[in-house]
């Protein structure tokens, strides 16, 4: 162990003779300069004669005048070191080199110059004087400089932005490299300016200043940076001069040179010295700054710890690389924040990397393998990326270090949905199972079944099945396709596996593998050809560079070229195999067409379109029908030679199918005869297949519609028509609506087939809404889903784009039609999961079969709401799918929030009508099954108020732009709060009173000025009775009125000087404490808002608010009764009536009936309760002011005691270290440890240096629990 030398903690400014540097220079070679070493060190270190003070003295001249000699040309003469760093116009090395000339005339200017670098590059206004150098301790002078820091910014130049200060971290760093590179043969074993430097930083690094520890830090560990790179060359200096000394010893006699023996000593000695000089700074910077800064509370600091620690050990292995250094890298992977567990990561690849560190990285491997294992999930994706990668490295250099599990941890991220760590995770998978190759492998030939891909390509197959993840072989691909390109491009062994016979005692594939092989080959054609990752997996499509097209175009004709003679084959094959043909028959897509013709391959195209035609005679599968009708689709392209022949043969087909379908169906429709189910699985497997073709191929020709309709009428008369048969007729009649409509889009067609277009639309619709009303749950589905697409498609939005001569075929749904759609929603959507009994096969509980049902009823949900948001239903529908939001959360939360969202910025007060219906309705359904005398407490009652706060905060922030939509929300409220009188005569609440305690979760979304206008209407309904009570079952209501004077018993004051400076007035000082965390107004806002706020006044300044709007029309379980107020009071103009005309206004009949006469004593008490509740709110105004106000001065009299610069709200000091009184044992001790001291090679004459003084960090503050329970090695 090397002892730490003593530094001067506490720097002064020397009252003895300067000490004068030799003259020779410092940037001279080492060999060269240590053979002057015999003159000893009396000239290093020698003090300066008195007679040359005044020498000295006029050399300080020069030096300031050569900060900067050199730069005097850039006009920087009188710039300071900072600001020329700062500039960054001048090379680093010119700079330094100045420094070091002004250091050599006079070096406590120099270094003077250096320590308010370090204190500006801290983002601190004040500077060091020499006299404060000269006098003040180093504790004084920082907190002198804390004091001088700029308290309206919490910025300083490490965190500033732009790209001036981006650059200026990496100046100052290379400052300080250059700075110890320059010196590094005398001026840093001087014992004054390193012990100088070291301890201002230290000291600073101990800063409650945010600033100053991070700079100082960072300045510090890239200090320490350089001397390790010094003490490297200083220990291959010593092992070159020892081999030296040791050849030359081992010589006889006659030829050994005993001066150059002596010459080769004395530079030993002097390296040494000079190492051991090294070596106790390196300790007192690292036991200074790094063992206390790697565990800070601020990310940043601590990451730079560890990145430079990182370094040190990579770079001086020999000193840094063991267990006293990996422990603190260690540790710090279980840090809170994803920057510090990166830089951990990052560091420790840099030492895997070189396979010949691994050695000494075994038991750090053994110990914190699993915690890196564990960071391939982390919740930061880089950190999880770089965890990947590391463990690539480690099973890079070892293959026994990883064991079966952790591979597999990191094997199943193949398929995350974030590309890069897939990627990662892919690169892994490659180097695991596929990068070895046994010598046997040497003589396989490259291509084919027997090839080395070959049974690489099994690999890969046989993963893909144990993942039993079959359906994501595109995210397999997409990982693979960076790092085994080339294998997945092997397509000609592909197809030799698939289609040649194995060899003897060769195991053939099985069917399991065969289909798994075709999916990975069409996910990896698909790769090729389109150059972008699977859905899910990429932001969206790149630009492609020149080179990437290019290997584009090359892999698509090499496709082409491959699979247009061996996909016939490959058809011919696997034709009954309904899986594999699906994925088959999607290859065409991806073919140049071209080749067909410049190739001379139509024999094969020929073969194509055979195998095509025997593959629809044969299957009946939906998938597969689609498949051969888009192969058809990418065929017929006009722009190719081939077309006509592949036309011929399509339209053949469909001659055949549609003559075969209209003769089957004669015959099944047939009056008097029961259809066998022989004859209704040929109808049924011939309507699949023109359904199938009609997606993508226009059947115009062919009249389908009429022999579908028939179809559909029949069944719907008889009601035994097989449902599957009712489901293909509704999509095929629907494909023939939308191709004649696209036709008619064109402008190529009469008026005529624009007759016939609406006729076969309004009949089509009209039969959907019948079966709306099937008894078959399937059916039904259909139908609702059909009339959504089709009341979507021929809503008014069909006039858009200048398209105004289709305006005859808008169809708007009236009012039964809207009603069955609701009310399928609210039966077939809206219920519990073991309520839904159509899942696949009636397997409830099969997981599968749950979400796939869940997903259906999502679909369905999402296809009524689009209605809704495009306004082809009424916006009040939406009431009855709104009230839902909270039952239904986790499964419809997303669709519901997103509808209400949409239907705001289409018409603000409507939907807010539409949100209070809806809890009107879920209030009246509580009625129904509790009865008038519920409790307020009940379950039903508090969802519902729960529902009215979530609904409250979708209304945002921003009041003035809900202003009118929550004013309208109150009203409706307020009216059906009071709408029914109570069943048990005068004297008692309304029957829906309770109704004001939700509503009053909308209160806080009222402006001031408006919370008075609705009080104001609230009381219209009100009795002076009623504001009398106090009784239980009155609550609601006064809790109601209290929301609505919260904040808004300042009578006189105008919304214009609320908005205006906060200090003119008592009522702005008021209300600043508690406006504090709110939003302000943008000024453009509060210049409108003013305009608009000047008629929203209270009574007596003319008030008038919003519009508001009729109610809407209750629909569903809300009571559509007659209003009792009169057309004009259930207007929002009430609402700018004065005192007077409301007094001369005639009452309601209600509010007629309830009212008493009130005598003279009766109004003098209760207008001195009135005046005692005022002068009660003003002194508590007053004695919050004056707590605001004296805390103000207690602040300020704390800053100036401590010196330290505090802001409420940008605080630039951060308390990161507990108090003395509160000390704990140091971390250290808690994780029984003790700090490794720098062990470079033994050495000599060892100076000892004090410890500096502990640091008392909250580590729970930084580190995870785990951190501290962490075992020794």
């Amino acid at each position: 162990m090397i002892a730490a030398q003593e530094l001067h903690t506490e720097f002064q400014f020397p009252q003895e003779a300067d000490t004068q540097l030799s003259s020779d220079t410092d940037l001279e070679d080492p060999d060269v300069k240590n053979a002057k070493l015999g003159k000893g060190k009396a000239s290093k270190k020698g003090k300066k004669a008195t007679g040359e003070k005044g020498k000295g003295g006029a050399a300080k001249g020069a030096g300031l005048g050569r900060v900067n000699g050199h730069h005097q040309e850039n006009g920087m003469e009188n710039m300071t070191l900072f600001e020329v760093v700062k500039m960054g116009k001048s090379a680093t090395q010119s700079v330094v080199d100045d420094w070091i000339e002004s250091y050599k005339n006079d070096r406590d200017i120099a270094l003077l110059d250096l320590i308010n670098f370090f204190i500006q590059c801290s983002g601190c206004k004040g500077a060091v004087s020499a006299e404060m150098f000269r006098h003040m301790q180093n504790s004084e002078i920082i907190r002198k400089m804390t004091e001088e820091f700029d308290e309206d910014s919490g910025d300083y130049p490490l965190t500033m932005a732009g790209p001036l200060w981006k650059k200026f971290k990496s100046s100052f760093c290379e400052f300080i490299g250059v700075l110890v590179r320059q010196c590094q043969y005398s001026i840093i074993y001087d014992e004054y300016m390193m012990d100088t430097v070291i301890s201002l930083l230290t000291g600073l690094s101990d800063s409650q200043v945010r600033a100053f520890r991070h700079t100082s830090t960072l300045a510090a560990m890239k200090l320490m940076t350089a001397l390790v790179n010094v003490a490297l060359n200083l220990s291959i200096n010593m092992d070159n001069t020892q081999r030296q000394y040791e050849a030359e010893r081992n010589k006889v006699m006659a030829k050994r040179a005993n001066d150059r023996l002596e010459l080769l000593l004395q530079k030993r000695k002097e390296l040494q010295e000079n190492q051991d000089e090294i070596e106790n700074m390196m300790n007192a910077i690292f036991k200074g700054v790094f063992v206390h800064r790697y565990r800070d509370a601020i990310a940043e600091i601590r990451a730079i710890c560890i990145e430079e620690i990182g370094v040190w050990m990579k770079m001086y292995s020999d000193a840094f690389l063991n267990d006293s250094y990996l422990k603190y890298v260690g540790w710090t992977m279980h840090d809170k924040q994803g920057e510090v567990r990166l830089k951990c990561l990052t560091a420790l690849q840099g030492l895997y990397y070189n396979r010949e560190l691994n050695t000494r990285l075994e038991l750090f491997t053994s110990r914190f393998k699993d915690r890196i294992v564990s960071m391939t999930l982390d919740k930061e994706y880089d950190v999880a990326v770089q965890a990947i990668k590391l463990l690539t490295l480690v099973l890079h250099s070892s293959d026994e270090v990883l064991t079966a599990e952790d591979c597999e941890s990191v094997y199943h991220l193949v398929y995350s949905a974030h590309r890069p760590v897939a990627v990662a995770a892919g690169e892994f998978l490659y180097k695991k199972l596929f990068s070895h190759r046994g010598p046997e492998e040497e003589g396989m030939p490259r291509r084919g079944r027997q090839s080395v891909n070959g049974n690489l390509i099994k690999t890969t197959v046989f993963f893909f099945l144990e993942s039993e993840l079959h359906e994501h072989g595109a995210y397999l691909v997409d990982s693979l396709w960076e790092c085994a390109g080339e294998l997945l491009k092997d397509w000609e062994s592909m197809i030799s596996l698939l289609l040649d016979e194995p060899m003897p005692g060769e195991e053939a594939l099985t069917d399991h593998q065969e289909t798994a092989l075709i999916e990975i080959m069409l996910c990896a054609i698909r790769q090729a050809c389109e150059c972008h990752p699977p859905v899910g997996r990429g932001t969206g499509k790149r630009v492609l560079t020149a080179k990437e097209k290019k290997t584009q175009l090359d892999d698509r004709t090499r496709i082409t070229e491959i699979f247009a003679v061996a996909l016939p084959l490959l058809l011919a094959k696997y034709s009954v195999d309904a899986e594999k043909v699906t994925n088959l028959l999607q290859l065409p897509q991806f073919f140049d067409l071209e080749i067909y013709t410049t190739g001379r391959l139509e024999k094969h195209l020929e073969s194509l379109l055979r195998q095509i035609r025997e593959v629809v005679e044969k299957h009946t599968e939906t998938d597969v029908l689609e498949a051969c009708s888009m192969t058809y689709h990418a065929l017929c392209n006009e722009e190719f030679t081939i077309f006509n022949r592949v036309d011929i043969a399509r339209s053949q087909l469909l001659d055949e199918l549609v003559d075969k379908f209209n003769r089957l169906l004669e015959d099944f429709l047939q009056e008097g005869e029961e259809p066998d189910e022989d004859d209704a699985y040929q109808v049924l497997s011939t309507l699949k297949r023109i359904t199938a073709f009609h997606n993508a191929h226009d059947l115009s020709n062919w009249d389908l519609f009429t022999s579908n309709y028939k179809l559909l009428n029949t069944g719907l008369q008889n009601g035994d028509m097989p449902e599957q048969i009712v489901i293909h007729a509704m999509q095929c009649t629907h494909y023939v609506i939308l191709w004649h409509l696209s036709k008619v889009s064109e402008g190529s067609s009469t008026n005529a087939d624009m007759v016939t277009l609406r006729k076969q639309m309004r009949a089509f619709c009209l039969m959907c809404q019948s079966y709306l009303t099937s008894v078959n749950t399937t059916v039904k589905e259909q139908a609702f889903t059909i009339l959504c697409d089709a009341l979507m498609i021929f809503s008014h939005q069909i006039v858009s784009s200048s398209r105004e001569q289709l305006e005859a075929l808008i169809y708007t749904p009236d009012s039964s039609l809207q009603a069955e759609l609701l009310n399928f929603i609210l039966d077939h959507v809206f219920i519990d999961q073991d309520d839904d009994n159509n899942s696949t096969d009636g397997q409830h509980d099969d997981e599968a079969s749950k979400i796939e049902a869940l997903h259906k009823r999502r679909n369905l949900l999402a296809a009524y709401c689009k209605l809704i948001i495009y306004n082809v239903v009424e916006m009040n529908t939406g009431a009855d799918i709104f009230k839902q939001y909270m039952r239904y959360y986790n499964d419809y939360g997303d669709i519901i929030k997103e509808t209400m969202s949409k239907t705001r910025q289409i018409d603000k007060i409507q939907c807010a009508k539409t949100l209070i219906l809806s809890l009107q309705q879920l209030f009246n359904e509580m009625l129904s099954d509790l009865g008038c005398n519920f409790d307020r407490s009940s379950s039903s009652f508090c969802g519902i108020k729960e529902l009215a706060r979530r609904f409250s905060l979708t209304f945002g922030l921003d009041q003035l732009k809900t202003r009118e939509a929550i004013a309208m929300l109150h009203k409706d409220g307020i009216e059906f709060a009071f709408k029914e009188p109570s069943p048990q005569g005068e004297g008692n609440p309304p029957l829906n009173l309770a109704f004001l305690d939700i509503l009053s979760e909308f209160s806080s979304k009222l402006l001031r000025q408006d919370k008075k206008t609705v009080h104001l209407y609230l009381e219209r309904f009100m009795t002076f009775q009623m504001a009398l009570q106090r009784e239980d079952c009155w609550l609601p209501l006064i809790s109601y009125r209290n929301s609505l004077q919260a904040g808004g018993d300042d009578d006189t004051m105008s919304v214009i000087s609320g908005y205006s400076s906060r200090g003119s007035s008592i009522r702005s000082k008021k209300a600043k404490p508690a406006s504090t965390g709110k939003r302000k107004l943008p000024e453009a806002e509060e210049s409108s808002s003013c305009s608009t706020d000047a008629v929203w006044m209270n009574r007596e300044q003319n008030v008038q608010t919003p519009v508001m709007m009729p109610s809407p029309h209750l629909s569903s379980t809300v009571l559509r009764d007659p209003k009792k107020m009169r057309p004009e009071e259930s207007y929002m103009g009430v609402y700018s009536m004065t005192s007077e005309q409301q007094q001369q206004q005639p009452l309601p009949p209600q509010q007629q009936h309830h009212q008493t006469p009130m005598d003279y004593n009766t109004q003098v008490t209760w207008m001195l309760a009135q005046r005692q509740q005022a002068e009660a709110r003003q002194q508590q105004e007053r004695a919050s002011m004056q707590y605001a106000k004296m805390r103000s001065h207690m602040q300020h009299a704390i800053r100036r005691s401590s010196g330290l610069m505090e802001d409420d709200e940008e605080p630039i000091v951060e308390d990161v270290m507990m108090s003395s009184e509160d000390r704990l044992e140091d971390l250290n001790e808690g994780m029984d440890f003790d700090t490794m001291d720098i062990d470079l090679p033994p050495s000599k004459n060892r100076r000892e240096r004090s410890e500096l003084k502990p640091d008392y960090f909250d580590p729970s503050s930084i580190m995870d629990d785990s951190v501290l329970n962490v075992s020794m090695f």
